[in-house]
């Protein structure tokens, strides 16, 4: 499709876009997502919703008791973005940095770049100077706003650059010095006319979340950042103005960003911001604020349940469950205890957020959901053709968003034949619902039998003296491949072989026998990247480099 005219004076973005015959095909079937031509995201979700809504409307709340309405996030938002322009020489097209964890003054930083017709590099606060280092190479950024608590990281990181970092402007936030952030805003009038960037412009950078090993950079357009809202948000959540979100993913992981900014924004409701917190704490601060949208992982509503706090839920009207597969043990395990009917989903950084989900009497436990209204989704055998109902298979989606990587070969394997091909193994019945096996590289295939990561890590789970597991495939002289078990325990209990042996006969009481763990490994904790979730490809080489005890 043509692009419209871009308001970018500096054109890195859309000079980099991929070509577009590597472009997944997209589709504005509803009519939420036909949007005009000219269209700020930012101005869309602030400006709209103080018209809307009225400016006295409560938008933010932290832990401490903090409240901004929405007149102050209008003006802060403002403010930032003539800091950004009259201070700094933003113009539009420019790259901002942002380095922080969830407070208010990352959503006014977020909304005040994208007023501004800058495009926002959303990074992990917890990522490391070496871990920052290529995505500035890769974003060239001319701003960083960053967090007064975390600029130590960035600073080594530019100064590990040097001349190749470019000309960044550091502002840092959140401090008590002069040139802080929340400093130079309180001479700013808090009046700006967000730029009228086209709907196709560029709006976000977003690395992904590693899983899988080197991020990589996603490019999503000012359309694209309201498409999840109008579509998931608007027709699984429902949201109204009375709602409370709060979700314990940062605001720089896609789920997070939509879960705590773009859909209360969209619809008139409050978010509850927390940067650092235990399940147990998480849970503590949604139910003393009220909380009534609550989107968080598996882990967490396991750790909740597992600590006897169930009672914190009460205020909850809808879970969502994203980040990782949800084990129906899971789910019926929630829904006893709170009575809560947890909405499955599955996203990506590719497409921004959840494509396929279920809420209400439309859910099957077992099932993650139909493809969203606005998104259509099937199944692709090994020759790239549409599978059959029951045949296993990788997942393949199309809608209004879709993948676009910023200079990266691996494009070109995400993108096949128009599909957004996740890398997720799924089947579909004959209904539509789509039920979730393992990531493609996480099947393991032991002695011929194909066993499914996420089946085992459920079994495992269920143990009541497990906190967490993470399960993948061993390499094995005998069998190929053996099903290898990573498994935190709860505090006082010894991992000994009595335990060992324990783990593996729940599993085998649980699951067909030949899925049991035959490698069980008992750790302090399991590798995950910022955004929480489990890197499997981190325990493959810890199971490669030596062998644990079989049985």
């Amino acid at each position: 499709m043509a692009l419209s005219p871009s308001a970018h004076v500096d054109s890195f973005t859309r000079d980099n876009l991929p070509p577009e015959s590597q472009w997944p095909t997209f589709e504005f079937t509803l009519p939420e997502v036909q949007y005009p031509d000219r269209l700020n995201a930012g101005a869309a979700l602030i400006d709209q919703a103080v018209e809307q809504f009225g400016p006295d409307r409560t938008a933010l709340i932290g832990p401490d008791g903090t409240r901004w309405t929405y007149g102050q996030l209008q003006i802060r938002a403002n403010q930032v973005a003539q800091v950004l322009t009259e201070d700094l020489g933003l113009v539009p097209g420019n790259r901002v940095l942002l380095r922080s964890p969830n407070n208010p003054w990352t959503v006014a930083a977020w909304l005040g770049t994208l007023k501004a017709g800058g495009v926002a590099v959303t990074t992990m606060f917890a990522l490391r100077s070496t871990e920052i280092v290529p995505i500035i190479e890769r974003t060239r950024p001319s701003v960083a706003l960053v967090e007064h608590r975390f600029a130590d990281d960035l600073d080594a990181a530019l100064a590990a650059l040097g001349g190749d970092g470019g000309q960044v402007a550091v502002v840092r936030f959140g401090g008590d010095g002069a040139d802080d952030l929340t400093a130079r805003v309180a001479a700013k009038s808090g009046v700006f006319e967000a730029v009228p960037t086209a709907a196709d412009d560029v709006a976000l950078l977003g690395p992904t979340s590693g899983s899988t090993g080197v991020p990589k950079i996603t490019m999503h357009f000012h359309r694209d950042v309201l498409a999840n809202a109008d579509t998931f948000a608007r027709h699984i959540l429902r949201p109204t103005a009375d709602d409370v979100f709060a979700c314990s993913a940062p605001l720089a992981f896609t789920f997070g960003l939509g879960s705590l900014v773009v859909f209360p924004l969209r619809f008139g409701a409050a978010s509850l911001l927390v940067e650092r917190a235990t399940p147990v704490q998480f849970a503590e601060l949604v139910a003393a604020n009220g909380v009534t949208i609550l989107a968080t992982a598996p882990t967490a509503y396991r750790a909740i349940l597992k600590a006897g706090r169930a009672d914190l839920l009460a205020g909850v009207k809808k879970a969502v469950s994203a980040g990782e597969h949800l084990a129906q043990e899971t789910w019926h395990h929630v829904h006893d205890e709170t009575g809560l009917m947890l909405i499955n989903g599955i996203g990506a950084t590719e497409l921004l957020h959840v494509f396929i989900s279920a809420a209400g009497e439309d859910i099957r436990p077992s099932s993650t959901g139909r493809a969203v209204p606005g998104y259509r989704a099937t199944i692709l055998d090994g020759s790239g053709h549409e599978a059959a109902p029951g045949e296993l298979g990788r997942l393949a989606v199309i809608g209004p968003t879709g993948c676009r990587y910023l200079a990266d070969e691996r494009q070109l394997s995400y993108v096949v034949n128009g599909w957004n091909v996740t890398g997720d193994m799924f089947y579909r019945d004959a209904d539509g619902y789509f039920y979730y096996q393992a990531r493609s590289d996480d099947m393991i295939v032991s002695s011929g039998y194909n066993i499914g990561a996420p089946e085992v890590e459920a079994a495992v789970n269920e143990h009541p003296d497990v906190l967490e597991c993470g399960v993948v495939g061993r390499p094995d002289s005998e069998r190929g491949t053996v099903v290898c078990a990573f498994v935190v325990l709860r505090d006082g209990v010894d991992g000994d072989d009595a335990k060992r042996k324990e783990i593996q006969d729940f599993v085998k009481s649980r699951i067909a026998p030949y899925k049991y763990p035959r490698d069980v490994r008992f750790v302090e904790a399991l590798p995950r990247n910022p955004s929480g979730k489990l890197q499997h490809f981190r325990l493959r080489e810890q199971a490669a480099e030596t062998n644990g005890t079989q049985v």
